[in-house]
């Protein structure tokens, strides 16, 4: 999904396929609601019209036959031809008005489950405000086009045909004099079609940077603060705001050019037929009910035809945003849904790699013929320098990739060959940097488990030795925890995720560096809540800290993207290998603890 870039380069995205696909995809599923708007719009145009008919005889029962009780029956005739087209207005604009909403509501649902079907290979060269952007631009275009050829073909065109129609009846020569000014006006609209869609492009591009900057700056408005970068984010949030309004302008200045001209052709038009009106008035005995009504139509047509010739000029400005709506969707799904496959049956809760290799990037290689197993109900950690390949054995053991070559396997099942949701199901998850979503403390906790009763939430966060502090809150289990939990400690928020695993009570436990961003205390109380998580349960587990995992049952050393060395603590430390090296680096002067559950626990 790149940049968008001119209509022409891909045939799919040209105007009159995106305009074919919107209707077909999207309007047709509407097409009831916008027939009866359809037969309002006419019932308002066919107002307009007579009214301009009228005006002619209002004239001409006044100044010509003065006949009062006739013009007393035409004023009546006027109040309800303006409360009938006042009426259909209303109707036609609330019709249009619950389609657009509900078009806009079922492409906002389109574009998120698409992105929920992405892998994480997706997202990692992408801006979430990308996605922020084509949400919000993509669903309203897609309404603002259909909306417009509606209301272009039903509002003014419809106008325009009886007007047209009024005029031709009171004076068939200057009408065809009339229609002089439109092959000029549609000529230079053309030419600023191209235009206007490189502008709304760009347009389109530089909000994205603004959302982007915005966003970071705010995520991040602790390193903002801590290293002084106001004036750096500042400067950089003012040039994507500058370029969007310089964006912005040239678009109004092509937007307006146009204007000098159909305006200046108008009042030629009206000059012609004011001046021809009123020779034929004075000269040859026509009645001057004709010339009312003639002018009267003309100045009343004058702008339905002039929102039909820049048609073209807005709709290609809001096209911009159905191409970047079509292309969040027609972008084949990376990781395409599975559930046809057999679900995974965990029985031993065994899990091995066999000879694994992996590359993120084609010539960079992470996994080069990774091996190990991860005996049922043991605790196995992988420790080794950073870049090695650990992190990645649990991308590839939840498939947020798949592998290249070898088998990942759970049970003997390669995880290729069953459901990605039976797997992720079986495996709790719990990571050095934790996420919360905003919420309350209750909210975050259930989310392990949809449908949790409350006595299973208490129990997960009893088990995560998080009750108390929840209950030390206010609002107890009602707290809020703020965007990514910052109202929380990260001790506290640790413990918010480990009951969030907790309560899924998955047979396979994943911990990657679960208390390597806490103090001493806080790892401490993390560790004996890690203890309670893993008991009975297959772990795997990633640690930097390597007394945190000297009780393991056993201990991988990943590096160069395989296992360079396998076996207990004491074992490897016995063979001065690398494992022995990093002990003796980082560990030399601490002391080392002692029970099994602090090993689970941090790793």
């Amino acid at each position: 999904m790149n940049e968008p870039s001119d209509l022409a380069e891909d045939p799919r995205y040209s105007a009159r396929n995106l305009i074919r696909r919107l209707f077909v995809e999207q309007g047709m599923t509407h097409w009831r609601k916008y027939a009866a708007a359809f037969v309002l719009m006419a019932i308002s145009a066919g107002c307009t019209a007579f009214s301009a008919y009228l005006i002619g005889n209002v004239i001409n029962e006044t100044y010509v036959n003065r006949n009062l009780p006739g013009i007393m029956v035409l004023g009546g005739i006027t109040v309800a031809l303006f409360a009938m087209k006042g009426l259909a207005t209303y109707g036609h604009t609330v019709f249009l008005s619950q389609i657009g909403n509900r078009i806009i509501a079922d492409n906002q649902r389109a574009v998120f489950a698409k992105l929920l079907r992405e892998g994480l290979g997706f997202f990692s060269d992408r801006h979430s405000t990308e996605f922020i952007a084509r949400l919000s631009a993509g669903a309203a275009a897609a309404t603002q086009v259909i909306n417009l050829l509606v209301m272009s073909v039903g509002r003014d065109a419809l106008s325009l045909i009886g007007l047209v129609s009024v005029m031709v009846v009171q004076d068939p020569v200057l009408s065809f004099f009339s229609f002089f000014v439109a092959p000029p006006a549609f000529l230079v609209l053309r030419k600023m079609v191209r235009r206007i869609y490189k502008i709304g492009r760009s347009q389109f591009q530089g909000g994205a940077r603004i959302l982007e900057t915005l966003q970071e700056t705010l995520q991040g408005i602790r390193i903002v603060k801590a290293f002084t970068l106001e004036d750096t984010m500042r400067a950089r949030f003012n040039s994507h705001v500058a370029a969007v309004e310089h964006e912005a302008n040239k678009m109004a200045r092509v937007g307006a050019r146009a204007s000098p001209l159909m305006e200046t052709l108008g009042g030629i038009a009206i000059a012609i037929a004011i001046m021809y009106g009123g020779y034929r008035v004075l000269e040859t005995g026509a009645t001057p009910g004709q010339f009312f009504s003639f002018i009267t139509a003309f100045l009343l047509a004058y702008e339905p035809a002039k929102r039909l010739a820049r048609l073209n000029i807005e709709l290609n400005s809001a096209l911009v945003g159905v191409r970047v709506l079509f292309e969040v969707l027609d972008s084949p799904p990376s990781e395409a849904a599975d559930d046809g496959k057999p679900a995974l049956r965990v029985t031993e809760r065994r899990i091995e790699f066999k000879d694994v290799s992996f590359s993120y990037r084609n010539d960079q290689a992470v996994l080069r013929g990774m091996s190990f197993v991860a005996e049922p109900g043991k605790l196995t950690a992988l420790v080794g320098p950073s870049g090695g390949g650990k992190s990645t054995v649990f991308n590839l053991l939840m498939r947020f990739y798949d592998a290249h070559e070898g088998r990942v396997e759970i049970d003997g099942q390669e995880v290729t060959q069953v459901s990605r949701r039976s797997l992720r199901e079986q495996i709790a998850y719990v990571g050095q940097e934790t996420f919360l979503f905003r919420g309350t403390v209750r909210e975050n906790i259930a989310f392990g488990k949809p449908g949790a009763t409350e006595d299973e939430i208490v129990a997960a966060a009893k088990g995560a030795y998080a009750h108390d502090f929840i209950m030390s809150f206010p609002m107890g289990y009602d707290t809020p925890v703020g965007e990514h939990g910052l109202q929380l400690s990260g001790g506290q928020r640790q413990r918010i995720a480990i009951a969030r695993a907790f309560i899924k009570n998955a047979p396979i436990i994943l911990l990657d560096e679960a208390t390597a961003a806490l103090d001493s205390e806080s790892e401490l109380a993390v560790r004996e809540a890690m203890d309670q998580l893993c008991a009975g349960r297959t772990t795997l587990a990633i640690a930097h800290r390597l007394h945190t995992i000297s009780h393991a049952d056993c201990i991988y050393v990943v590096e160069g993207g395989h296992a360079s060395e396998a076996g207990r603590h004491d074992e490897l430390l016995a063979r001065g290998g690398r494992y022995a090296t990093f002990y003796r680096l980082q560990l030399k002067d601490q002391e080392q603890p002692a029970p099994l559950a602090a090993v689970a626990a941090s790793a």
